[in-house]
């Protein structure tokens, strides 16, 4: 198929997950596109980015019609888009299967990319009529995120995410227990604030924390403004926890894996793209359960089932990253940086020019 110069995008633009892809996304195509941006929201980006935006914003006044449209949004609001050309969502999802509103949605689709082959091989086995489903993984920009050792004493272990019981958070502080005594020299800091949660709901899951066995080695660290700020925080830690059930990326995962930062992550969804034996410490689970949390999952697909079994074996990862580091043999993760180099932003739009084009 013969590529149009022009694309139209709708997306977020802001410091939540899918706000970042489309931020990124719109900035690699930019180069070789002309992009016409509709934003999902209010647009919140880094100064650096705001002429980007506004140009970008400005091509919509005026938009090729005939050009594709590429929504970056979830599955379940697939509807809207711009012009004649072909209609492409982009959806990042967790579970391994589809309801029927996420299902009819997708399947009116003229082409889906997503971000790994594990949801690849979700929307081919759940998806009607044939879809056209392409793979452009997620990127990191290593221009922020670059190789850090931590200069601090204690061991420091890591987790960002919003405050789920899909990411895990539920059982870290069991992991994180287990693993250690308070005579240990060691912290783990939580940046999970979440947005769509009440006050009261988030105080939950810091209570959760603050008030275990260890609770006075745990800080709760508020979210960052800038992609530059959370990079300020992931330089000073030693070691990044991902216990989650279910992911459709994991774009913080990757950035502290560009870091040269070590890693403890599922072997599942998402995390499969980019985490391997050579590069993590991976928590193996060989079952699955219904996904239900009863606030954003009530069953409607599975995930991996993390018990007692995962916990232990996140406590004794913990413990050998603590072992090594009071050793001084803690030393920069080639292996994730290796990885983190293979996924560029550029490597993402790239990949999506190329769906584009089939």
């Amino acid at each position: 198929m013969e590529q149009n110069s022009s694309i139209n995008i709708i997306s977020p633009i802001n410091q939540l997950g899918y706000g970042v892809a489309g931020l990124n996304i719109v900035s690699g195509l930019n180069t070789s596109l002309e992009v016409a941006l509709w934003p999902i929201g209010q647009p919140d980006c880094d100064n650096f980015y705001v002429p980007l935006i506004k140009e970008c914003m400005r091509r919509s006044e005026l938009p090729d019609f005939n050009a594709p449209c590429l929504r970056i949004w979830h599955q379940h609001d697939m509807s809207q888009f711009v012009g004649r050309g072909d209609k492409i969502g982009f959806p990042i999802f967790e579970l391994d299967r589809f309801t029927i509103q996420e299902e009819h949605h997708l399947s009116s689709l003229d082409k889906i990319i997503v971000c790994s082959e594990w949801a690849k091989e979700v929307c081919l086995k759940h998806v009607s009529g044939d879809p056209k489903v392409f793979v452009a993984p997620l990127g990191v920009d290593r221009t922020i995120f670059k190789e850090s050792m931590s200069s601090r004493a204690e061991t420091v272990f890591f987790n960002c995410g919003k405050w789920e019981v899909r990411k895990g958070h539920d059982i870290l502080v069991e992991a994180f227990n287990e693993a250690f005594t308070p005579d240990d020299d060691v912290e783990l800091w939580m940046m999970c604030h979440n947005p769509f949660y009440t006050d009261e709901e988030n105080q939950y899951w810091e209570n959760l924390y603050k008030s275990s066995a260890l609770g006075d080695k745990i800080r709760i660290i508020p979210r960052q403004r800038t992609q530059q700020d959370v990079y300020n925080i992931m330089r000073q830690i030693d070691c990044g926890v991902f216990p989650s059930r279910a992911e459709g990326w994991n774009l913080e995962l990757l950035e502290l894996m560009s870091c040269g930062k070590h890693v403890i992550a599922t072997n599942y969804s998402g995390h499969t793209e980019f985490c391997t034996k050579d590069n993590s410490m991976l928590i193996h689970t060989d079952e699955k359960e219904d996904a239900t949390d009863n606030k954003w999952f009530f069953g409607q697909g599975q995930w991996a089932k993390v018990g007692e079994k995962q916990v232990k074996q996140i406590a004794l990862y913990m413990g050998a990253i603590h072992r090594a580091k009071q050793k001084d043999r803690l030393f920069v993760n080639n292996e994730c940086v290796k990885t983190a180099e293979k996924f560029s932003w550029n490597n993402t739009a790239k990949e999506i020019i190329n769906a584009i084009s089939a």
